[in-house]
């Protein structure tokens, strides 16, 4: 197989594995500090329970996630040296900053939170679980400013050697896309686990075990679970925007959208998308999306027409993975809202029916998160640094297929077994539910 194909599939998997823990870290860190700012208030023991059993789900979600970043760091000089010999002054300094300020001191007070309890005061306790949360948005924070970087690149000059140095590091971190990006993926997280505690709560309500504190836990879930889909709905909104301006050829791809001369761009709800042909089959609004853009009806957007073949992402499996991602979150929000009219309506506790449905919805934002993924990094393609470093050029050229292949059947058994022990220790700890 094709070196560069065989790195990007490498990537793929290391990253994408890896996403799917801080994608649950930040929101359990949001459960956490809510629980315990309000058992630091009014002494509920009910609310320090909900804390101390999120807290160990947060353990081994933090443990593999970070295990597994470490990985994805280092694939960077094995597999894409090209790429760090170009930008390394650049992605460096980010990377270190996200290890100096956020991930160590994220780190120190999970120990806190993990052993601390009834050896540091209340309020030293609520500290930890502040600077957990703070810490944990801090590296995402980072992540995404390193990415977006090379999603929309700034702050920068070419040597003449070729390889790129900072001028500007306040640009380089807030580029075009920093800020639309990190709003995006926090409150993406948010919802993963606002959707984790409701589906872990309603487990147990079934059960009809630690049904205080169980149900404690499913008020505060619920109401993320109202609020942050609807959130999301706004901060995409801004985002796709955004890509429309700064990633013509991308906004086209994730909608299918090829003549840059029609006035009013539907908006695809689902559909099939003929490359060959430059055409795009399915249920569409028109006009839509240039409604949704610049409030115009009537108003064009770049095409794909526009934009060379050989600078064209594969448009299709860019709209097909957007599209899942976008239905995903549709579902969410409506699910969102009749599980807050059970709540206002005093029935959330004995609709057997949604009680059964809450735990099957776990999976989805994760499914989200990955195909959303896919669409952000595939519709950059072919560019690993948009419109300055291609794919191709950035592949470690002295590794071979050989090599390449036997890492990643390597990586692929180790993370199957990881995810496995994962997984079961996970059961084993909502199982067990808040301590008595």
């Amino acid at each position: 197989m094709d070196v560069v194909l065989l790195a990007r599939i490498q990537f793929a998997l290391t990253i994408g594995f890896h996403f799917l823990f801080p994608a649950m870290t930040l929101g359990t860190a949001l459960i956490i500090l809510i629980s315990e700012s309000v058992y630091l208030v009014n002494g509920d023991e009910t609310y320090r329970k909900i804390t101390d059993f999120m807290a160990r789900l947060l353990g081994a979600i933090f443990v593999v996630g970070a295990a597994t970043g470490i990985v994805m760091e280092f694939s960077f000089g094995t597999n894409w040296s090209g790429y760090s010999r170009m930008v390394g002054d650049v992605i460096g300094p980010i990377l270190a900053a996200e290890g100096v300020i956020a991930f160590f001191l994220e780190s120190v007070f999970i120990g806190v939170l993990l052993f601390g309890r009834g050896r540091v005061s209340k309020g030293a306790y609520w500290v930890s679980a502040f600077l957990v949360f703070i810490g944990g948005h801090l590296s995402a924070f980072w992540i995404v400013v390193a990415n977006s970087w090379m999603q929309t690149p700034a702050g920068y000059m070419i040597t003449p050697e070729g390889a790129l140095y900072l001028t500007n590091f306040t640009d380089a971190i807030f580029n075009a896309s920093t800020l639309p990006r990190f709003m995006h993926t926090v409150i993406a997280s948010w919802i993963t686990c606002s959707v984790l505690g409701a589906g872990i709560a309603a487990y147990h309500l079934l059960k009809k075990r630690h049904t205080g504190t169980i149900k404690k836990l499913m008020q505060i879930s619920m109401i993320l679970f109202i609020i942050t889909p609807l959130l999301q709905l706004a901060t995409g909104h801004i985002h796709a925007r955004q890509v429309i301006v700064t990633q013509p050829s991308k906004a086209a791809s994730l909608e299918g959208h090829f003549d840059s001369n029609m006035p009013g761009v539907p908006l695809y709800i689902a559909g099939w998308v003929d490359e060959k042909n430059e055409k795009t089959y399915g249920i569409g609004i028109p006009g839509l999306l240039s409604f949704l853009n610049d409030w115009s009806f009537r108003s064009k957007i770049t095409g794909l027409n526009d934009i060379p073949p050989d600078e064209r992402p594969p448009v299709n499996f860019v709209f097909q993975t957007y599209h899942i991602m976008v239905g995903i979150g549709m579902l969410l929000i409506g699910l969102g809202i009749l599980g807050g009219y059970l709540l206002v309506t005093r029935r959330l506790y004995t609709a057997r029916w949604y009680l059964m449905l809450l735990p099957f919805l776990i999976p989805l934002p994760h499914i989200a998160h990955e195909t959303g993924w896919m669409s952000a990094e595939l519709g950059r393609q072919p560019w690993v640094v948009y419109h300055v470093l291609r794919t191709s050029d950035a592949v470690s050229v002295v590794v071979p297929a050989g090599s390449i292949m036997f890492s990643l059947v390597m990586f692929s058994l180790i993370y199957l077994l990881l995810f496995i022990v994962f997984v079961s220790i996970i059961v084993r700890l909502v199982k067990a539910g808040p301590a008595d």
